[in-house]
């Protein structure tokens, strides 16, 4: 993209320090495969949550707090619309939220046309305790997945699905196929070892995502790139391309750490 410096490059990878609508605009019409998107959950709200035994501010920065549900509404149908429009007609789109945002998003995949493969509850073993002891422990997210043209064939590798190997997953029975209830803890130590983002993704998560919806030479998009799990899970398939798009400078060095440590950078995609 002319005038644009990315923040971090390599033969496979791309990485913006940008907001995710003025890139999305620059980026070619119907020439990517696959978008992963883990928007603001909006829930930075004052409130405490428990971590490590311990009672913290659930407030994760600016990015993450609400503008009211209408500026709310706003802001996810301009991304999910640049989505759109940079898909290519049979591309997949995967989202990710909490009941605080996935119904809006949801909402907002129908209006502009998408049609919804699944959605996946990603069970977490895991969660943080509920501190107010007034409703249901929050131990899931969900993940909707989407196409954008109802008739066009998307990929989905049925059989890598059916027949691979998740030992981390104890609701995955072998050689029979997978439900739409995914059993996969939180990020591993490892995984934050040159630092963590609040509402950062499991790598197992990504891998199985990424492996299940694109094919090699494939372009995934991430236009809230984050800590850069989506990056790193391109990476280890060794033939995904991969842009990624991050506002905030921080996450995009902590992004182009975790890269760089990979070590699966080399090479071309074909």
């Amino acid at each position: 993209m002319e005038n644009i410096v990315p923040y971090y490059q390599n033969e496979n990878t791309v990485l913006y320090n940008l907001d995710c609508l003025e890139l999305l605009a620059r980026i070619p019409e119907n020439s990517v495969d696959m978008i992963f998107a883990d928007p603001p959950y909006m829930l930075s709200n004052g409130g405490f949550t428990c971590q490590n035994g311990r009672m913290v501010s659930v407030n994760k920065g600016k990015w993450d707090q609400s503008k009211g549900f209408e500026n709310d509404g706003a802001f996810h149908n301009a991304w999910i619309e640049g989505c759109r429009r940079v898909l290519k007609p049979e591309g997949t789109i995967w989202v990710s939220g909490t009941y605080h945002s996935i119904y809006q998003c949801g909402y907002l995949l129908q209006k502009n046309n998408f049609h919804i493969l699944n959605d996946i509850v990603w069970f977490k073993p895991n969660a943080a305790p509920n501190l107010s002891c007034r409703f249901f422990t929050a131990s899931h997210e969900t993940l909707l997945w989407a196409k954008k043209e109802k008739k066009a064939k998307h990929t989905f590798n049925y059989h890598d699905m059916k027949n691979g190997l998740f030992p981390g997953d104890r609701l995955k029975k072998e050689n029979t196929q997978m439900r739409s209830v995914w059993y996969i803890p939180a990020p591993k130590n490892e995984e934050k070892k040159y630092g963590k983002h609040p509402a950062q993704k499991p790598l197992d998560l990504l891998l199985r995502i990424i492996k299940a919806s694109t094919n090699d030479g494939g372009l995934v998009l991430d236009p809230f790139n984050g800590s850069g799990t989506s990056a790193v899970a391109a990476a280890l398939t060794g033939k995904r391309r991969y842009i990624g798009i991050e506002i905030d400078g921080a996450f995009c060095e902590l992004t182009k750490k975790r890269l760089e440590k990979t070590a699966l950078l080399a090479g071309p995609v074909p």
